[in-house]
């Protein structure tokens, strides 16, 4: 059993985009965001340091100019009755000094310090003051070759502050940030989109019978303008194929209607007029409109296997032989005078089967439409293999020589069925040179009738 795709997958493109393009922006967003806040504390920590660094090196060459000092800070208001903790509070926002040894005796130190600072660098905390606090050391040196550790300490609520003041305004900001992006993409894929829903409306609307149809083509020039092209010409050749297909059948029912009526009438005459026709003239009669009924079927049998598109067999025919076993089968029938004398040795890739029904109908052709004469001719030349079929006929007009190879095509209409045969002959050469990636033409001929040439890609045995 198939799995049911997921409700995004459901989701039309339009909604899909969208909170594809959400999710990316609130991703890159975020990102940025955390980054933002993280560069926002590291230059804000490295400005106090900055600032506490100068503290401390102008205390300690007050230090080492004249020894330390008595008192550091200002002395605050003497208060007793404040409790250690509120003491503790004055100081959070002061900036705090001390000199002590290098021993860690504390020498002096700001006034109100519950205790002594710590002696390394960095972020910390400080013993009875709260928030957090960035620490700096440096050392002095007195004329007297004492050694002393100053210590600065400045209150990072500054950081805080800043980050703490960023943050609401990025959880604000992103979520409009977002707003705008999803309703942005939303109403430029739904105008994107616009011509792809007009496109597959028209196509839904398009039947068999309207295939004239052609869906509209936005001026945009971009993707959309080439699908609806392509669906155009997708169109234009659905129409061209059941066109032709609706010709096939009707000229098929028409030239099948003939020899079966035919068929029927001699059934009929001999039923109501036993006497009127003997068994061999009743016989005869009927065997000539079934030979020419089974051609018929025949052809139109090869042309369906054409129009199927199948791939010709990988094989190599010899047309030098096909075309001389045909000059043989004339000359035998006694009609015309065959010249095979043009015949040289010539091998393609093929479907020998096909390629015999191709000679076989180009030479009866001529035959039928030669005078007296049917000459024969192949070569090989650096385009392909030529063959050549040249009669001393009435030849075919300019304006019908592309004519003469589409499907019930009869160029003499006055001539009888018999002699013009079914109008599929041509029909059938073309489709099967085609197939084998060759092409055919007609030209005046030498002998001052038709030339029918056929060109084929040549193969040489290794």
């Amino acid at each position: 059993m198939a799995e049911r795709p997921g409700v995004l997958a459901r989701a039309s493109v339009r909604t899909r985009t969208t909170a594809a393009a959400v999710l990316v922006v609130a991703v890159a967003l975020a990102l940025g965001a955390v980054v933002l806040v993280a560069l926002l504390r590291d230059s804000l920590t490295d400005g106090l340091e900055t600032n506490a660094e100068q503290r401390a090196e102008a205390l300690a060459a007050q230090v080492e100019a004249s020894g330390p000092p008595d008192v550091l800070g200002e002395a605050p208001d003497p208060d007793e009755d404040d409790e250690p903790a509120e003491r503790a509070e004055d100081l959070s926002e002061d900036v705090l000094e001390q000199v002590a040894t290098v021993d860690g005796g504390l020498v002096v130190a700001t006034t109100g310090l519950p205790a002594g600072l710590p002696l390394d660098d960095g972020a910390t905390r400080v013993a009875g003051v709260p928030g957090d606090w960035v620490v700096v050391t440096t050392d002095a040196e007195t004329g007297d070759d004492s050694e002393y550790v100053v210590t600065v300490a400045v209150p990072a609520e500054e950081v805080d502050d800043s980050v703490a003041a960023l943050v609401p305004l990025l959880a604000l900001g992103l979520p409009a940030v977002l707003l705008v992006v999803g309703a942005t993409t939303w109403v430029v894929t739904g105008r994107a989109l616009r011509p792809v829903e007009r496109i597959r409306a028209e196509t839904d609307a398009i039947g068999g019978d309207d295939l004239h149809r052609r869906v509209p083509v936005p001026p945009s020039g971009d993707e959309v303008h080439r699908l609806a092209e392509t669906m155009n010409r997708m169109l234009g050749r659905l129409e061209d194929s059941a066109e032709k297909q609706r010709r096939f059948v009707s000229d098929a029912s028409h030239e099948l209607r003939s020899p079966l009526a035919s068929l029927r009438q001699t059934a009929e005459v001999a039923t109501a007029h036993p006497g009127a026709m003997d068994e061999g003239e009743l016989a005869e009669a009927t065997l000539e409109e079934t030979v020419r009924m089974q051609r018929l079927v025949e052809s139109l049998l090869l042309l369906t296997r054409a129009d199927k598109g199948r791939r010709a067999p990988q094989t190599e025919v010899d047309l030098d032989d096909l075309l001389l076993a045909e000059a043989t089968r004339l000359t035998r029938v006694g009609a015309v005078t065959v010249d095979a004398s043009g015949v040289g040795a010539v091998r393609v890739l093929g479907d020998p089967v096909a390629l015999g029904q191709v000679v076989r109908n180009l030479v009866d052709n001529a035959a039928r439409h030669a005078t007296s004469r049917v000459a024969l001719g192949a070569e090989e030349r650096p385009e392909g293999a030529l063959l050549r079929v040249d009669d001393d006929g009435a030849g075919v007009a300019e304006g019908d020589r592309e004519r003469v190879f589409e499907r019930f095509v009869r160029l003499d209409e006055a001539r009888s069925r018999d002699a013009g045969g079914s109008g599929l002959g041509l029909a059938i050469v073309a489709d099967v040179v085609r197939r084998h990636g060759g092409g055919t033409w007609v030209e005046t001929s030498p002998l001052g009738g038709a030339r029918f040439v056929v060109r084929l890609p040549t193969t040489r045995p290794s």
